[in-house]
């Protein structure tokens, strides 16, 4: 499986488009900038099965409608955030833009942990909340790496300052989801570079010290 990021929008966030050897593909996070982002699917002549949502953040949605109309894609959403796509309060546009970025509703809610499989695709859903109520990170084992959205970052972690957002649980969440993976685990984040689990346990200055 091929992994591109692409950052967009004012806050360069990072939406991924994942193939696989058939020239099917998944996007993650569609967040602004849907001709570009259109544009780069299309010179790639791969095939979108679905879009995957790490979270309903505006910086992570402002692209999906246009995205998901292009293809008539399926949009994956952890159900705790199911009203968060048509809701510029809970979302944060409204308090960060002073302009709302709305969505249509997401077509499939995931509700608790599992194993997904979507074409040729095969990936762990963990539940990371912290950063919002419904975070998710996406885990493909075969190939070794992670989204875990705006949860764990390269030296950093998200905010938790925002509507749900928990300092504590999200520490929670890294240490009990994503830092029991496999140490070379690459961990693609909402924003910056990637990384991978080993330096994070290593080097992040918000995860040492930290006991459950």
């Amino acid at each position: 499986m091929k992994w591109t990021r692409i950052p967009l929008g004012p806050i360069q966030t990072n939406a991924y488009i994942l193939e696989d050897d058939s020239g099917s593909a998944l996007i993650v996070d569609p967040g602004a900038e849907a001709e570009k982002l259109i544009s780069l699917i299309k010179e790639k002549n791969v095939k979108p099965l679905a879009i995957l949502l790490t979270h309903a953040h505006f910086d992570h949605i402002g692209a999906l409608d246009l995205v998901r109309e292009e293809w008539n894609l399926p949009v994956y959403l952890h159900e705790e955030e199911k009203d968060w796509l048509q809701n510029p309060s809970l979302n944060g546009s409204a308090r960060l833009l002073g302009q709302g970025i709305t969505a249509k509703q997401a077509d499939v809610l995931i509700e608790k942990d599992q194993k997904v499989k979507i074409g040729s695709f095969q990936f762990d859903i963990f539940h990371t909340p912290g950063h919002s109520p419904g975070s998710v990170s996406y885990y493909f084992q075969d190939e070794g790496i992670v989204l875990s959205g705006d949860a764990l970052f390269k030296q950093g972690i998200g905010r938790t300052d925002l509507t749900g957002g928990s300092y504590d649980t999200l520490l929670k969440s890294i240490h009990e989801q994503l830092l029991t993976l496999p140490e070379p685990t690459i961990v693609l984040s909402g924003h910056g570079p990637e990384t991978d689990i080993q330096t994070e346990m290593d080097e992040n200055p918000f995860l040492n010290g930290f006991s459950l």
